[in-house]
Parts: C-alpha cells; sequence; structure tokens
C-alpha cells in the first residue's frame, strides 16, 4: 500500500509489487504504464508447533475458521501491504471476517516484526515464503498450512507513467523492467536461494 501511494505521488519510477487486484487499478487508473508479471512464490499460515487451534493442513480458509472460533493468537500486518490484502481476502472467504476473535492483532509493521511478535508470544501469523525462509527467530513456530492454490502470491513490476509524473525515469526504469522479464533477469531470480531452497519462482510472459 505505501509503495503504491508513493508511486502515486511520482516519488518513483518503478513499482515492484505482490498485489495484483491493486496493481491492476493502479495502470487502469492511468498511474502506471503497463503492468509485467514477473515471479511468484507461496504465502504460508505459521504458528505455535502445538497448532492448539488446530489449524494445521492445506485449506487456508478451513484453517481461519478454526482460528476465530478458538479466538487464537492472530498477528496481522495491517499495513495495507500485499500480504496483508491477501490475509483480508482469505478472512473475508471463511465467513469469519467480522469476528476474527479476540486474539486478533493488528501491528502496522513489516513481516519480520510481525513474525517476531508471533514468535514471542506463541500467535499464528500469515506471512510469504521467502521472508519466512530468511526468518532466524523462529522460536517454537512451524509452518501449518500451505499448499493451498489460494495461497499463489505473484509479483509484478510498472513503469510509473510519465504522463501523470513528467520527472519519471522513463528509459532507466523501462531498462530495469527489461532486465527484469528477460532470460537473465528471470534466470537470476531463479538462482537465488536461502539455505538451498528457492525464494522465488519466474513466470515472465514471453513477448
Amino acid at each position: 500500500g505505501q509503495a503504491l501511494d508513493t508511486a502515486r505521488r511520482g516519488d518513483a519510477d518503478v513499482l515492484f509489487v505482490h498485489d495484483q487486484v491493486a496493481e491492476e487499478k493502479f495502470v487502469a487508473d492511468g498511474w502506471g504504464v503497463r503492468r509485467y508479471p514477473v515471479m511468484y512464490n507461496d504465502f504460508i499460515l505459521v504458528g505455535p508447533k502445538a497448532d492448539p487451534a488446530g489449524a494445521k493442513g492445506k485449506d487456508i480458509v478451513e484453517a481461519l475458521k478454526k482460528l476465530a472460533a478458538g479466538n487464537a493468537n492472530f498477528v496481522s500486518r495491517g499495513d495495507k501491504s500485499g500480504t496483508h490484502a491477501a490475509e483480508l481476502r482469505y478472512w473475508k472467504l471463511s465467513g469469519a471476517d467480522a469476528a476474527k476473535g479476540s486474539g486478533y492483532k493488528e501491528c502496522g509493521c513489516g513481516m519480520g516484526p510481525a513474525l517476531n511478535i508471533a514468535a514471542s508470544s506463541g500467535a499464528y501469523a500469515l506471512a510469504d515464503r521467502g521472508t519466512w525462509l530468511n526468518f532466524k527467530n523462529r522460536a517454537d513456530l512451524a509452518i501449518l498450512v500451505e499448499g493451498d492454490k489460494r495461497l499463489f502470491n505473484q509479483y509484478g513490476v510498472m513503469l510509473v507513467n510519465p504522463a501523470k509524473h513528467p520527472q519519471v525515469k522513463v528509459e532507466a526504469g523501462q531498462k530495469f523492467i527489461d532486465w527484469l522479464v528477460s532470460a537473465e533477469g528471470q534466470g537470476t531470480i531463479a538462482a537465488y536461494k536461502i539455505g538451498g531452497e528457492q525464494l522465488f519462482f519466474p513466470n515472465a510472459v514471453k513477448k
């Protein structure tokens, strides 16, 4: 959300984010020139290994229903990020959106701090796999829900529209975008690993 706002103000040349609905609206409203898909990973639900709410499985919607019913501790980023937007979509699908439970807390913070809070308080949280793989302070947290196709997490890149903001560095911005979706850029993304595990999977559309 903050990245989109920054781009709307003209304080960025290129926007590289992961909230496809918001990205498509950004372009439709004339703020971006064109949206290019770049790569994907997935979201996961993490929580205490003992899983007191019984959320473990492959269905994120059923898991959230159980968290709400059990008033389980849940840390939401609450920051209008792509991850926060996805989390709100899943809550809506669960039908528990208006009654997430007394344990639901918004931190208004980034993914790392949200995971730190979850780790220190034995709470559940939705995370992107890339941040989780790079997160060292896991304490008793473990992956409880993964593999649901609804947890797919697509990233896109856009040049900010120079018709809205003439100061946009069009040539340099487009050069960066072209590299991201090129064979070299896509290969670089695929090669990025932590602990031998690939974080992102390139899927740019061939021109």
